[in-house]
C-alpha cells in the first residue's frame, strides 16, 4: 500500500496541483488529497511549526505537504535544527501508539521471566530469523519481565508458517513448545488440531498495521521494529529513548 501511496501520490498529485487552488487549511487539503486518491485513508492531517509543513499520517506513514500541496515529502525526516531531536521519530512513536490494556493477551503464548514485573508484547512469525535472533541473542537476556507472544505468520514471505504457528499453539504446553521450535527448530512430536486465535491475531495485526516481524510493544503503547540489542529493549521498558530508528 505504501509502495501505491508513493507513485500515486507523487506522479498524481504533483503534477496535476501544482498551480491550482490554494488549499487554505487542514480541511481543504484532506478533501483535495481524498478528492485525488480516494482509496488512501488519511488518520490525521496536522500544521507543524515549521515553515507552514502539514504533517499527513496515511497507512502508517507521515507524508508533508505545504497548505496549497504544491509538493509532498514522502521519505523524508523533519528534524528540529536546534535541538537535532527527530520529530518525524517522535510523531510516528505517538501516532502508532497501541492501547496495550485492549490487547487480547489470551491470545498469546505466555513467558514469564524473573518476577515478571514488567510487560512485553511480541508479534513473531515461527519462520522469520530475525524472530529467532531476538528470542536467542536478546530476550534470554532481559528478566523480571512478562513476555506474550502472538503468532503472527507472515505466510506469504513464508508459506508453512501458519501450520508452524498452529502446532504451536496446539502443544499441550505452548510456552515449551515454543521454546523448543525457538532453541532446536523442533516442532510438537505429537500433532494435534484445535481451535486457535491466529486468523484473530492476524485481523488484530491488520488493526495496527503490523506488517513485519518481530514488533515488540510496549506497555506504554510505543512499538519498536527488529531484533534490537537487549540494552535498548530495557531503555523502552523503562520509557527511556532508546536507539532505534
Amino acid at each position: 500500500m505504501i509502495k501505491k501511496i508513493k507513485s500515486v501520490l507523487l506522479t498524481t498529485l504533483l503534477t496535476s496541483l501544482i498551480g491550482s487552488s490554494a488549499f487554505a487549511d487542514e480541511a481543504s487539503l484532506r478533501k483535495a488529497i481524498e478528492a485525488t486518491y480516494p482509496k488512501v485513508k488519511i488518520e490525521s492531517i496536522t500544521k507543524t511549526q515549521f515553515g507552514g509543513l502539514y504533517e499527513v499520517f496515511i497507512d502508517g506513514q507521515i507524508l508533508y505537504a505545504d497548505e496549497k500541496l504544491s509538493f509532498l515529502i514522502t521519505e523524508g525526516r523533519l528534524i528540529d535544527p536546534k535541538t537535532k531531536r527527530d520529530i518525524t521519530g517522535a510523531r510516528m512513536e505517538e501516532l502508532t501508539k497501541v492501547d496495550f490494556a485492549s490487547l487480547p493477551l489470551d491470545q498469546a503464548i505466555k513467558v514469564v521471566k524473573g518476577n515478571g514485573s514488567r510487560k512485553l508484547v511480541v508479534f513473531s512469525d515461527p519462520d522469520c530469523p530475525y524472530c529467532k535472533r531476538l528470542e536467542q541473542n536478546e530476550l534470554v537476556n532481559i528478566t523480571d519481565v512478562t513476555v506474550y507472544t502472538f503468532l503472527y505468520p507472515l505466510e506469504q514471505l513464508h508459506p508453512d508458517a501458519g501450520n508452524k504457528a498452529r502446532a504451536i499453539w496446539c502443544a499441550p504446553d505452548k510456552a515449551a513448545a515454543w521454546q523448543d521450535w525457538i532453541d532446536n527448530g523442533q516442532l510438537p512430536k505429537t500433532t494435534s488440531t484445535c481451535d486457535t486465535p491466529i486468523d484473530k491475531i492476524a485481523d488484530l495485526g491488520k488493526k495496527y498495521n503490523i506488517t513485519s516481524t518481530p514488533t515488540l510493544i510496549f506497555a506504554d503503547g510505543k512499538r519498536m521494529l527488529g531484533a534490537y540489542p537487549a540494552k535498548d529493549i530495557e531503555k523502552a521498558m523503562s520509557g527511556q529513548p532508546s536507539n532505534k530508528k
